[in-house]
């Protein structure tokens, strides 16, 4: 009994009670309800002996003999059968109206009963007892451990979508509190270890890292820590067999999904060196090069999003979908798991973003586009390149405001002129220098067939599973992520197009 209690709790007690009576036991409530049985399957319905017509009724009537006779326990024949009841100490309903509102044991046994079952009822009480109250502990924990991931997860969900000060507030009732500058790193677990790893992860550092359990990939972790802390990432690696961790640069906490990015290109790259660890290079955002004219281009191009408003109070406004937009953008189908709705509904969503910015999303060119303004609207201004002078300026005011917002020829004119831009050119420069001859023609290849890998295969003559170790090998050559979203194929597509305006200025 002892043994069972530790390693079986009530459903192993009760399955040995049922065999020691050679019939049914189970846990209800004074109205007849069954709470757990011994027959039961672990997600299936309770149900009572066929046998035994009507065990509520039966329940129901011992409990007002218990009431009225203050006894401590009660049989009942039916005829074949002999129904045994027991109330299970323990505190009582504090809502109940009648005394005798405790959970009651109930087993059925055949007539006549077995010598010493009567006795052998009355011992299993207190342990049968303390298991149900030490199981409903374990459920209120976990309910409370889901409550605080889904609360991480909702403050990270902010911090992505450039809600800072909500972050914050939402941030003050858990702990650690949020550090500011910080490195994002992605933890990429082994199997099922992701609990453990966490565990290993907060020990590392001493608890003060934000860790949070990614929503969109099950075997990744996701940690805000605090710059210039203990080497967390490095540890991590090092204690943990087949942990493979990304690190992002130095970030304030209002780019976290700046960093996110980051942690998550120097996480492809991670996979393939032995030490498992890599931190991401420096290369500077596209969004700090655009200059002036190209947050006006972003305004312009994001305005009909910014300024929507829905017809009903129950439809989704400009900043649910604005941040719709960029979750898809950074996970493509797995958006539905990052913002908790339907594909249904994320489809619709991008039809609505779709029609009122212009934009085919279908086209990498216009995601391209899309994913550069909204990375640049959560840009804050001080920090973008200033803009030359007026001499230097390829993008003029006239030229740069003569696109009508949400139409996709004039978005698309209106990044080549801001593609154009010396800064923009030379930041294209550092992505795609890297990269040259075969490689440069499978990276222009899978841009070309909107990073599908199928047609890309077919175009290149090889077969998909050669397409993808070719581009695999890339990840490693660019240290970017380009077949797992977050994919760095916007930002290349966006330095291959600067390329191309720069080539078509220079013939013309």
């Amino acid at each position: 009994m002892q043994r069972l209690a530790r390693n079986g709790g009530t459903a192993g007690l009760l399955r040995w009670l049922a065999g020691r009576a050679d019939g049914w036991a189970g846990i209800a409530r004074s109205d007849g309800t069954l709470l757990s049985a011994s027959g039961a399957a672990p997600s299936g319905p309770l149900t009572a002996p066929a046998d035994v017509p009507d065990v509520p009724r039966l329940i129901a009537e011992g409990v007002r003999a218990l009431t009225e006779r203050g006894a401590l326990a009660y049989s009942h024949d039916t005829g074949a059968h002999t129904v045994l009841l027991f109330p299970l100490p323990g505190p009582h309903d504090p809502h109940a109206e009648v005394r005798g509102a405790a959970p009651l044991l109930a087993v059925v046994t055949p007539r006549p009963v077995a010598a010493g079952l009567a006795t052998l009822l009355a011992d299993v009480l207190m342990p049968l007892s303390l298991c149900r109250e030490a199981e409903a502990v374990e459920r209120k924990r976990r309910r409370v451990d889901l409550a605080e991931s889904r609360g991480r997860e909702a403050v990270l969900h902010l911090l992505m979508t450039g809600q800072l000060s909500i972050a914050q507030q939402v941030a003050g009732a858990l702990r650690p509190r949020l550090p500011d500058p910080v490195r994002v790193c992605v933890v990429e677990c082994p199997g099922d270890s992701r609990d453990e790893v966490a565990r290993v992860c907060a020990e590392a550092d001493g608890g003060r890292s934000w860790i949070v359990r990614c929503p969109v990939y099950a075997r990744h972790l996701i940690l805000v820590s605090p710059d210039g802390g203990t080497a967390t990432d490095e540890a991590v690696a090092a204690l943990v067999d087949r942990c493979v961790v990304g690190v992002s640069e130095r970030v304030p906490l209002a780019d976290t999904a700046t960093g996110y990015r980051q942690a998550f290109h120097a996480l492809a790259v991670a996979r393939e060196v032995p030490g498992r660890h890599v931190r991401f290079g420096a290369a500077p955002e596209p969004a700090l090069v655009v200059g002036t004219a190209g947050r006006r281009w972003a305004e312009a191009l994001l305005t009909p999003l910014l300024t929507y408003v829905p017809r009903r109070a129950q439809d989704p406004g400009s900043q649910e979908l604005t941040a719709t937009a960029a979750s898809w953008l950074a996970f493509s189908s797995h958006a539905t798991d990052h913002l908790k709705v339907h594909r249904n509904t994320l489809a619709a969503r991008l039809r609505l973003i779709g029609e009122l910015l212009g934009l085919d999303l279908h086209r990498l060119a216009d995601q391209a586009a899309l994913d550069l303004a909204l990375r640049i609207r959560a840009t804050p201004a001080p920090v973008c390149t200033p803009d030359p002078g007026p001499a230097d300026d390829h993008t003029g005011g006239q030229r740069d405001g003569g696109a009508a917002p949400g139409h996709a020829n004039g978005a698309a004119h209106g990044l080549d002129e801001v593609l154009r831009r010396p800064a923009v050119q030379e930041w294209a420069l550092r992505q795609l220098a890297p990269v040259a001859g075969a490689a440069e023609e499978t990276l222009r290849t899978w841009l070309r067939c909107e990073g599908r890998l199928g047609p890309t295969a077919a175009e290149l003559g090889i077969s998909v599973p050669g397409a993808r170790k070719r581009l695999t090998r890339l990840e490693a050559v660019l240290q970017r992520s380009l077949l797992r979203p977050p994919s760095a194929r916007y930002d290349l597509w966006l330095a291959l197009r600067a390329r191309e305006t720069a080539a078509e200025e220079a013939t013309s």
